[in-house]
């Protein structure tokens, strides 16, 4: 969901505007009709996976995994397999 204010808007609903980006929204001003400007959430810079992915989820950009599935396991490592990925891609 796209969230679009005019310049009238924004300025007579900043607090709702600033609400917005406060839980991780962009909202778009607009000037007769035109986008001018973006407002969004600084980034901050977090090393928590699981807070780094709450975030994604938050903002829409990520689906959790549904509760009823079991996590992927990593694969087994394969000795030279870079290498050789490497080799076919002619690297």
């Amino acid at each position: 969901m796209e969230l679009l204010y005019s310049t009238y808007e924004a300025k007579a609903r900043f607090s709702e505007v600033l609400r917005h980006v406060r839980e991780g929204r962009t909202v778009t001003i607009s000037y007769r009709g035109e986008p001018v400007a973006e407002l969004r959430p600084l980034r901050r810079k977090s090393t928590d996976l699981e807070e780094r992915l709450a975030d994604l989820e938050r903002r829409g950009i990520l689906t959790p995994r549904p509760k009823h599935r079991k996590p992927i396991e990593p694969g087994t490592p394969v000795p030279g397999a870079l290498k050789r990925f490497l080799a076919d891609r002619g690297e």
